[in-house]
Parts: structure tokens; sequence; C-alpha cells
């Protein structure tokens, strides 16, 4: 059963889960450009975490390290290597 709640900057929502995060100030928070802003809200928040906002940064992890970040699937992983390429980089080698 959904639960009425609301977020820190006052956003009314509904959630079934135990989850606190508002819906709303996660879609605020999504990147408008870059890499990140084809990225599902756990990826970005997933990468964000882990200190990974470049894509510099990125190609410096293998993809299994990065794949095993809570929040990255193989959605993002197909997303993330298109980027990497595109900017002439590749994931760290095992």
């Amino acid at each position: 059963m959904k639960q009425r709640r609301v977020g820190p900057q006052g956003h009314e929502f509904f959630k079934s889960s135990d989850c606190p995060t508002c819906p709303h100030c996660e879609a605020a928070k999504k990147p408008a450009e870059g890499f990140m802003a084809v990225l599902s809200a756990p990826a970005c928040r997933a990468l964000d975490g882990a200190g990974l906002t470049t894509l510099r940064k990125l190609s410096r992890r293998t993809e299994k390290q990065v794949l095993a970040l809570h929040g990255m699937g193989p959605n993002a992983m197909v997303k993330l290597r298109l980027s990497l390429k595109k900017a002439g980089l590749s994931f760290a080698k095992e």
C-alpha cells in the first residue's frame, strides 16, 4: 500500500517502499548535459557516490568495478561504454 510522504522541499509523493527519496527532488538533481544526463537516477547516484563524476575518472576503473556499484546495471553500462568511446576513452583493463 502506498503511503503519502512529504520530501525535504515540501513535495508530496506516494511510495510503497521504505525509501525516503523524493522523486521530485531527485529529478531536479539530474544533469541536463554530459554523460550522466542519459543515465537513470540510481546509476547517477552510484557514480557520484564513488566520485566518478568525469569520464576520465571513470576510465580509470574496470567495467567489473563500476558494475559492482549499487545502482549500476547493464543498461547503464552500455551507455557508459558509448560515452567513453565518443570521448576516445575506455574502461581500464583488468
